[in-house]
């Protein structure tokens, strides 16, 4: 009988043995098969982390970065930090301390105690220019005033309306001058029946979420980076465009390069993205090709084919159009970022921009002049 119970016991452990590395070869073809299970940096967390943890990771950016817009929920002091896990899930808060080295030693000390309590599965203390995990989100960043941003678009105010000529462009006149939202509109609609751009229609309110966001609607905005004017160009991408030096701050022809640019940006991942995507619904290809080219015109569109199409980079893209369905649009464009953090000089400000564009494209959607328009059909 002995024996019995001891052959029993032996099968049994064989078993549970047999079905732990089963399940752990399950979960393995689920994550960067590049990655360590070792938390010693940053970028360790994102590369053992598995791909199904962008389920929800859009919506979840969106909502924190919207407190920081916003000023509002766990932002509206200024004064404090956020931090949240890998799924963009919010997890803490804390005031700041009186100078950078006090605040940090409290993060790493949430940090810390999070990983105790089991909040997260790991933690890594960051320092000044080193990422730590859980992140952090300062709700004290430079950012545009929403309301503001928007009035200066819709030309509430005569001194932000504008008139005059650039190119083959002529658009109002001095006696009846319009608002940048025009100005838009019209670029969009005659470069198009030109056949000078081949853009879907939603694009508008995204460039228009990007003006907001760029510049605030401020004709003369300057970067410490030396971009420039409404959609912050570089000099190079203004040249690009054969805009002369005396009219860089050309509101008709920053609009005019801007859909250039991201004209050429859609024709330059088109092949990629249909080779990867082409197998998406229609209605959330044409979402996420729209959120990939507002990353494009953040970080390049090289970097954007890259992450469709290089051999390393693509492994999260591979993924997600093989499990489309469990994802939405924005989750898939955030997780193929996401999972690639820290390599090609990606960055949580990556995705903090698309969010920030599409909340700023959101809020002046949600504007009575706007709102039941075409316009925002695509909101």
């Amino acid at each position: 009988m002995n024996r019995k119970l001891k052959s029993l016991r032996q099968l049994l452990l064989f078993f549970i043995l047999a079905a732990q590395a089963l399940f752990n070869g399950a979960k393995a073809q689920d994550t960067d098969p590049t990655g360590t299970t070792e938390s010693s940096d940053w970028t360790d967390v994102i590369r053992a982390s598995p791909y199904w943890v962008s389920q929800g990771v859009y919506r979840n950016i969106l909502t924190i970065r919207q407190w920081v817009l916003e000023e509002s929920a766990y932002c509206s002091d200024s004064d404090r930090h956020i931090l949240f896990d890998m799924r963009g899930q919010f997890l803490s808060w804390l005031a700041d301390g009186p100078d950078s080295q006090h605040t940090q030693k409290l993060l790493n000390e949430t940090r810390q105690s999070l990983f105790q309590r089991g909040r997260v599965d790991s933690w890594v203390p960051g320092s000044d220019g080193q990422t730590g995990y859980p992140f952090a989100l300062s709700c004290d960043q430079p950012h545009v005033n929403l309301d503001e941003a928007i009035a200066r678009y819709l030309g509430t105010l005569p001194p932000d309306r504008l008139w005059g000529s650039w190119d083959d462009l002529t658009f109002a006149d001095a006696e009846q001058p319009g608002s940048l939202h025009d100005a838009l509109v019209y670029v969009f609609d005659t470069r198009s029946e030109q056949g000078r751009v081949n853009l879907p229609p939603a694009i508008r309110h995204h460039i228009a979420g990007q003006i907001l966001i760029e510049s605030g609607g401020q004709a003369r905005a300057h970067s410490a980076a030396n971009a420039r004017g409404i959609l912050q160009l570089s000099p190079t991408a203004l040249s690009d465009c054969q805009i002369k030096p005396d009219n860089y701050w050309h509101r008709l022809a920053q609009l005019d390069c801007a859909l250039r640019l991201t004209a050429q940006n859609a024709r330059n991942i088109r092949p990629a993205f249909d080779a990867r995507f082409g197998n998406l619904p229609d209605d959330k290809r044409k979402r996420l090709f729209n959120l990939l080219l507002i990353q494009a015109y953040h970080g390049g569109a090289a970097r954007v084919q890259a992450l469709l199409e290089d051999e390393t980079l693509s492994r999260p893209a591979a993924y997600f159009a093989q499990h489309q369905e469990r994802f939405t649009a924005g989750d898939i464009a955030f997780g193929i970022v996401f999972h690639n953090l820290g390599r090609d000089r990606l960055g949580l400000a990556s995705l903090y921009y698309v969010a920030d564009v599409q909340l700023a494209s959101n809020a002046l959607c949600s504007t009575p002049r706007l709102s039941k328009t075409e316009f925002c059909e695509w909101k």
